[in-house]
């Protein structure tokens, strides 16, 4: 079914005479063996698969989807669903991937999911290991192995969602994408007495300036374990922009420039989020700040607040 050595092994082999040739055209190589040698040797262990799967399988997956192959030897479907039906997985707990590669195991979790009517989750962590120039991921135009992965999952879930399903199935085929990266937060490298006055504007905004709202909802939310799965909505309240993670899990206005003042306060406490943030820099004034927790005490008192 393919090489069981690499091409300097089996030549050796072959010089040796350590390779049974079949006779009949549909025989296989065979490597010979001693006695004395087999004595020594660990037998080894029965496969935990029960089932026919071969790296080909994993080919013809990924041809299936991209129309082409644009990975060698990936994992097979198959083999991905087998390991985790062993281990039971399931519904709502996670099956972790620390070398996604072609993210074989995304698609393994959904197509599962589809057929048991389970909903498992999965996290799939892949460098953005540049692809070789000479690569069939990178003829197919994939700078990177993350760049194919995230593809790979896309293609999975259209091809699940379209075919039939359990009832059960939640139907979900979506994933967020997260880089890491270094802290929002600006570096401070200055003791108060090495500051000149310069230098003090510098640190009126304690955000680095490349960062978007996106980058400090992300944020907030680790920094208050919050699931990073949960839907986010972005909406409009009194001209700002407020993102509301699941319903009213949290709310997060990180508007700058002054704008934030107590009609907005007041209006977004009508919401009674479990928890709210705002950024430093957002404040019309400090003692609009000073009253943040006073008007959501007021109005919504089991509100968590916070300033960034």
């Amino acid at each position: 079914m393919g090489w069981r050595y690499d091409r300097g092994t089996m030549a050796r082999l072959i010089e040796e005479k350590r390779i049974l040739w079949p006779a009949a055209s549909d025989g296989r190589p065979r490597r010979k063996s001693f006695v004395k040698e087999l004595a020594s040797e660990q037998t080894g262990y029965s496969s935990l698969i029960g089932k026919d799967i071969y790296t080909r399988n994993g080919t013809s997956d990924i041809e299936a989807l991209f129309g082409r192959r644009v990975m060698d030897f990936p994992k097979p479907v198959a083999l991905l669903e087998e390991l985790i039906t062993q281990a039971n997985v399931a519904s709502g707990e996670i099956v972790l991937d620390f070398f996604a590669g072609s993210a074989t195991t995304a698609h393994a979790v959904m197509k599962l999911n589809a057929a048991d009517g389970k909903n498992r989750r999965f996290i799939m962590v892949q460098i953005p290991q540049v692809c070789d120039e000479n690569s069939e991921a990178s003829k197919a135009g994939y700078s990177t192995i993350a760049e194919m992965s995230k593809e790979r999952i896309r293609l999975a879930g259209k091809s699940v969602i379209t075919r039939p399903f359990h009832g059960d199935w939640n139907k979900d085929i979506g994933f967020r994408v997260l880089k890491i990266d270094t802290s929002n937060m600006a570096d401070v490298y200055y003791e108060p007495d090495e500051l000149d006055k310069g230098q003090i504007d510098l640190l009126v905004d304690n955000i680095k300036p490349d960062r978007t709202a996106e980058d400090l909802l992300i944020q907030v939310m680790l920094d208050w374990g919050v699931d990073l799965a949960l839907p986010i909505a972005k909406k409009a309240l009194n001209g700002k922009e407020v993102f509301f993670v699941d319903g009213d899990a949290l709310a997060a206005c990180f508007d700058t420039n002054g704008c934030i003042d107590e009609g907005f306060v007041k209006e977004l406490a009508k919401f009674k989020p479990l928890r709210v943030v705002f950024r430093d820099a957002g404040f019309k004034d400090s003692a609009v700040k000073i009253n943040v927790e006073q008007i959501f005490k007021l109005l919504s008192p089991a509100t968590d607040v916070k300033c960034i």
